[in-house]
């Protein structure tokens, strides 16, 4: 599936997007997966993904997605999006 990060989940993760081959899994598991994946800051100052998860609302394939249960295959998007400032 193709992970694209937003805003402070991109600062977390230091890609703006990439490809993760989990097979069929769960939204909860690739949750777990991408936080386990940048546990530590990959830079002095950025934000850790656990926080960033925490707070993101998450789209699948451009629609919003809350159901954490929910089934993600191979050819899906999964957008990570934080709350953003600013208006």
């Amino acid at each position: 599936m193709l992970v694209r990060y937003f805003g402070a989940a991109q600062a977390a993760a230091g890609v703006a997007e990439e490809r993760l081959d989990l097979g069929s899994a769960p939204l909860a598991d690739v949750l777990d997966h991408i936080t386990s994946r940048y546990a530590s800051p990959v830079k002095p100052g950025a934000p850790s993904m656990i926080q960033v998860i925490g707070r993101s609302s998450f789209l699948l394939n451009e629609v919003s997605l809350r159901d954490r249960s929910r089934e993600l295959g191979d050819d899906d998007t999964l957008d990570i999006l934080p709350p953003f400032a600013g208006g």
